[in-house]
């Protein structure tokens, strides 16, 4: 099967090993992987700053940048909302409507394409400890996957995975939120940690690298014994000769 991948922006300049381990992943569950190195950005930020036009030119250009007829998948729920759902703001009767709509039918976050269909949950990965599930707000309520991420976690050799207080809570990073209210923004973040050092949990793991940083940031602060994890890495790790 062959599979386009997008990468984030955001994975693209702070965790590239995430985006190589989802190509790996991809790879050993049987897709070919194609990579345009012309991609960028999905257009969010602005999107959410509320510069549509600005938005508009970036989403043109990922349109462009990718197939009409060919799967699209993502290592982030928060971007592929975007595209499924933002979309639909910026080119809903534009001349770009329908293939907008044939790219919103393709792409899909990593975790609901490998279990919704290529319908593959194991890979052979193992890591030791305790971790708790963090549901970005983008990958609950927009993008819609709770089970998903939950039933690839479940075949992790090693992993523990456990319920923590408020499991839905915002972790307060949500783009320009956490810098136009630093303080709560970083007060979210700090219950989030605390409820999962709460279960004495080793990892929060999650779909959304965005929440990651945020919740990292205040883990290096204060030095904590804990540490975030891509689901992406957790499904690569343990693997030999990788």
């Amino acid at each position: 099967m062959k599979v386009e991948i997008f990468i984030p922006c955001f994975i693209d300049q702070i965790y590239p090993e995430t985006a190589f381990n989802t190509i790996k992943l991809l790879e050993k569950a049987g897709c070919d992987v194609v990579y345009n190195p012309k991609q960028t950005c999905c257009g969010q930020p602005a999107y959410h700053a509320g510069f549509w036009d600005e938005a508009k030119k970036i989403g043109l250009k990922f349109l462009r940048d990718f197939s009409e007829d060919c799967y699209i998948v993502s290592p982030s729920a928060s971007c592929t909302g975007m595209i499924k759902k933002g979309y639909d703001d910026l080119f809903t009767n534009s001349t770009e409507h329908n293939r907008c709509r044939n790219i919103q039918s393709n792409i899909y976050e990593l975790s609901d394409f490998l279990v919704n269909v290529l319908r593959k949950d194991y890979f052979g990965a193992e890591l030791v400890g305790r971790a708790v599930y963090h549901d970005a707000c983008s990958a609950l309520r927009e993008y819609k996957i709770k089970d998903e991420p939950r039933k690839l976690l479940a075949q992790v050799g090693g992993l523990e995975v456990v319920s923590m207080h408020d499991q839905g809570t915002y972790c307060g990073v949500g783009g320009t939120f956490a810098v136009k209210f630093e303080g709560i923004s970083a007060a979210m973040a700090e219950q989030k940690v605390q409820n999962a050092m709460a279960v004495k949990a080793d990892y929060i793991i999650s779909t959304d690298s965005t929440c990651l940083l945020q919740l990292q940031g205040y883990i290096d602060k204060h030095q904590l014994p804990i540490k975030t994890k891509h689901i992406a890495d957790v499904l690569t790790s343990g693997w030999a000769n990788i």
